[in-house]
C-alpha cells in the first residue's frame, strides 16, 4: 500500500512534465507533412478528450506498483497529443529567403490550414540555434517567421489575419537537444 502511494504521484509527475515538454510534433526535412494532421494538431476549437482515472485500492491489484504504472500509461497516452508542430524550413544562409526544398511542408501546411475553421488563428514563431548573439538570432528568427507568413498568404492565399509571425531566437530550444543542434533552426505551427 505505501508502495503504491509513493509510487503513483511520482509516476503521474514525471508523465505529466515529460508531456508539456514533448507537446510539438518535429518533422524532418524530408518527412511528408499530412495536411489532415496539421488541421488536426493546430485546430484549438475540436474538444480536448479526457479520460477519467480510477485509483486502485490494495483489494484491486495484487502488486500496487504494477496498478501505478498502468494509471500513469493512460495519463501519458492522453497527455501525448501534440499542440504545435515544427519544420526544418530551409532558408538560404543568413537570410530569411525560402529555398525551393521547403516549398512541399509548407504546400502541407497551408492545406492543414484551409482545413481549420474559418475563425481559427495560426502563430508562425521561428526559431534560431544558440550560434550567434541574442540580438541577431531574435531578429533573424523574426524575419524567418514573417517569410514564411509572407510565402503563405502570396503562395497559397492565406488569409494575412490569421497569421501572426514571432521570433524566439534561441529562447525556446527543442528539449534534449544542444542548444547549437542544427535541429533548432526551426519554424513552428501553433493554433491559437
Amino acid at each position: 500500500m505505501l508502495r503504491q502511494l509513493i509510487a503513483t504521484p511520482l509516476l503521474l509527475a514525471a508523465l505529466v512534465s515529460g508531456a508539456w515538454a514533448g507537446d510539438v510534433k518535429v518533422f524532418g526535412t524530408g518527412d511528408r507533412v499530412d495536411p489532415a494532421e496539421v488541421a488536426r494538431i493546430l485546430d484549438r476549437s475540436a474538444p480536448i478528450k479526457m479520460r477519467s482515472i480510477k485509483l486502485l485500492d490494495d483489494g484491486a491489484a495484487s502488486n500496487g506498483v504494477a496498478g501505478a504504472a498502468a494509471v500513469a500509461a493512460v495519463a501519458a497516452a492522453e497527455l501525448s497529443k501534440a499542440s504545435a508542430l515544427s519544420l526544418p524550413v530551409q532558408f538560404a544562409f543568413d537570410s530569411a529567403d525560402i529555398l525551393p526544398a521547403a516549398r512541399p511542408q509548407l504546400e502541407a501546411i497551408a492545406k492543414g490550414i484551409r482545413m481549420l475553421p474559418a475563425a481559427q488563428s495560426v502563430v508562425i514563431e521561428g526559431h534560431t540555434d544558440a550560434i550567434g548573439s541574442d540580438s541577431y538570432n531574435e531578429q533573424l528568427s523574426q524575419r524567418r517567421a514573417l517569410a514564411v507568413r509572407r510565402y503563405l498568404v502570396a503562395t497559397h492565399g492565406i488569409d494575412a489575419s490569421r497569421l501572426r509571425a514571432v521570433g524566439l531566437g534561441d529562447h525556446a530550444t527543442l528539449p534534449g537537444l544542444d542548444p547549437n543542434a542544427a535541429e533548432n533552426r526551426r519554424v513552428q505551427f501553433r493554433g491559437e
